[in-house]
């Protein structure tokens, strides 16, 4: 290839990474576990309405879907959900209990009995969001299955409860609610599945209440469990308002595992005595029920999911002390986790491969994927080659993020040109970037357009101190961290000071529309399903799990309602001046799309270029791929158009003013 056909500039350079090829790989394998000697987890489907499909590795080493389509395996508790099935192999084969995101109902399965269809477990309800389960444990010597009950008693978004439940396997329980047996009282608004000892005659679980989030503070209660099933003189042993414990299990031997972070780092801990203190994490924040950061193994051995800055897999022994990482390409372990004999399930992603199933064997320490493999859809060298960067913001603080600088196999740029960058805002905002391969990013950055990804303060994985640092500065420091990493790449001649964009989902949505509403950074942003209006959002507009967030992330609503008002975009429309793209769905009860049309009215008649696509049967988190590519291709002809580029094939965003 000739040297002209070789320079061509920003943003114009093909790529065979198209919307299309990003969408069909969005998402990643969760909830992985062991049915007998088997592994099962779930995978995403986004050419199947973005359902998500139960996966089973069977005797042939072949993964195999458990159910057709539109079973659906997939929990909607809290909204964010958590673990939907459960599995037991017993001689005349496997059955799984499983939460059908549809209907919430909580079925079973025998997907190897001849003519077998899943039989519904739980009743329906027309209340409300009705009845929804999640964190499932399957006890056939008891013929139940534990989990967590989320029943709705209105209309509104509080008007619910949460008990763990004690569901008959015999199906009694579909047509008749009285057949359930409640586990906990309701007395704490939130609850994680019971665990039961070995010796089954205790049981632990995690609480917490309003206006705590489970990364505030959350209390681990053990409790006995008598002759008839009923659990008995319930005690907090670890916890409280200023510790958070995540999760919960109990060793082969009865001890007591679970996490904390007592010393300002999620660390491991046994029946109260701190198994490796260190300054990293041994677990991370409960959005989900279910999450596994660590799982004992019956020689002793915990597996565990620790770093700073990063989820490693490795292996703990309690004797040394000692954790021996596994080696291989992954860089980031998420966190779910299962243990067989000496087999270790996890999933693992680096910064040139995407999420897959791992299996370590503890004894040899050989990795292998087992499902969900990575194939590489293009040549890697379109892949964009990660910086692990630490920038200084206000105050002399530490910024963590990472870049992505545009990379293309065979064009670059004219001498002397510098590339746009987009400043990508996580969502949470308690949460963090992890560091793999993620096509979408790639989509960008093989077109000539940089991206940052920025681990503002409040961010996980750096510690309680870190975290804490957006305490009632929601709106401040996640917006000055961007802006910090976004001068300092222009500065140091990274990125093309006037080419800079920013854009976000969910919280990192309300940071990309607080900063253009309060910085002149940024050329345009893209806003996704976004917070918009702090004073109607919380207990007004939001699901129940997240009504009380802002407690901590403003400040009391009561007394700093004046800040309430100043920090809202929707209050602050009038200042921006910036180009901007919104993308809402429009089944979202968590940001729901009052806000975008409420914001959008007060920028109605001011002449600001934008755009507003909302999709029809999408929540939070778009799933479907017709979706995603219509997203991404609108996102990038929006930046064609504000940065003057040229990207060959992408259809034209109409922007409206």
């Amino acid at each position: 290839m000739g040297e002209l056909e070789q320079t061509l500039e920003y943003g114009a350079w093909p790529s065979p990474i198209d919307a299309a090829l990003a969408a069909a790989h969005d998402g990643q394998p969760e909830w992985v576990g062991f049915v007998g000697d088997e592994a099962w987890w779930t995978e995403p489907r986004p050419t199947e309405g973005g359902r998500r499909a139960l996966v089973r590795r069977t005797a042939d080493g072949t993964p195999r879907p458990v159910l057709p389509a539109p079973w659906n395996v997939r929990s909607r508790v809290m909204e964010y959900g958590g673990l939907p099935w459960a599995g037991v192999m017993r001689p005349e084969g496997p059955l799984v209990v499983f939460a059908h995101f549809t209907d919430g109902r909580l079925y079973a399965y025998e997907p190897d009995a001849p003519g077998a269809e899943p039989r519904p477990l739980t009743p329906l309800s027309s209340v409300g969001g009705g009845l929804r389960w999640v964190d499932p444990q399957l006890y056939l010597e008891r013929g139940e299955v534990w989990c967590v009950l989320e029943e709705f008693t209105g209309d509104k978004p509080g008007d619910v409860r949460r008990v763990a439940v004690s569901v008959p396997l015999d199906g009694s329980a579909a047509e008749d609610r009285a057949a359930l047996r409640e586990l906990t009282e309701a007395r704490h608004r939130f609850v994680t599945g019971p665990r039961l000892s070995p010796d089954g005659r205790r049981a632990a679980w995690i609480a917490w209440d309003h206006p705590r989030m489970p990364w505030d503070g959350t209390e681990l209660i053990v409790a006995e469990v008598a002759d008839d099933g009923t659990f008995r003189e319930p005690r907090t042993v670890a916890g409280g308002p200023d510790e958070s414990v995540p999760q919960v299990e109990w060793a082969p031997d009865g001890g007591l595992l679970y996490v904390s972070d007592r010393t300002g780092w999620w660390n491991l801990y046994r029946d109260g005595v701190p198994l490796c203190p260190r300054e990293e994490e041994f677990g991370g924040p409960l959005w989900r029920v279910g999450q596994r950061w660590f799982a004992p193994l019956e020689n002793g051995l915990i597996a565990v999911v620790h770093g700073k800055g990063a989820g490693r897999l490795g292996v703990f022994c309690p004797d040394r002390g000692e954790v021996v990482d596994t080696a291989g390409p992954w860089t980031e372990f998420a966190a779910t986790l299962a243990v067989h004999g000496s087999r270790i399930l996890g999933v693992g992603a680096g910064a040139h491969s995407a999420y897959e199933v791992v299996e370590l064997d503890s004894r040899t320490g050989r990795a292998r994927v087992i499902g969900a493999a990575h194939q590489d859809p293009v040549d890697p060298a379109y892949y964009p080659q990660p910086r692990i960067r630490t920038f200084t913001g206000p105050e002399g603080r530490e910024i963590h993020a990472h870049i992505y600088p545009p990379r293309h196999p065979d064009h670059t740029a004219p001498e002397g040109e510098l590339p746009p960058y987009v400043v990508w805002a996580h969502g949470g905002p308690t949460s963090r970037s992890p560091l793999v391969l993620d096509l979408e990013i790639a989509y960008f950055t093989s077109r000539g357009i940089g991206v940052a990804e920025v681990n503002y303060g409040g961010s996980t994985g750096y510690g309680r101190e870190y975290r804490n640092r957006l305490r009632e500065q929601w709106g401040v420091v996640d917006v000055e961290d961007c802006a910090a990493v976004a001068l300092a790449l222009a500065d140091e001649g990274t990125a093309d000071r006037d080419r800079l964009a920013v854009r976000g989902g969910s919280a990192g949505g309300w940071t990309t529309a607080a900063s253009l509403t309060t910085t002149d950074v940024y050329a345009c942003g893209t806003i996704i399903y976004p917070v918009l209006d702090l004073a109607n959002w919380g207990a007004e507009e939001t699901h129940d799990f997240e009504s009380h967030y802002l407690e901590s992330l403003v400040g009391p609503h009561a007394e700093v309602l004046e800040r309430y008002v100043e920090r809202s975009p929707l209050e602050q429309a009038d200042r921006i001046t910036a180009p901007f793209l919104l993308l809402q769905g429009l089944d979202d009860p968590i940001c729901p799309p009052a806000q975008c049309e409420r914001f959008l009215a007060r920028l109605d008649g001011r002449g600001i270029p934008h755009a507003y696509l909302a999709f029809e049967g999408e929540g939070h988190g778009f799933r479907r791929a017709d979706t995603m590519v219509r997203a991404l291709e609108a996102e990038l002809s929006l930046y064609a158009q504000t940065f003057g580029l040229n990207p060959p094939g992408i259809p034209t965003l109409e922007l409206s003013e």
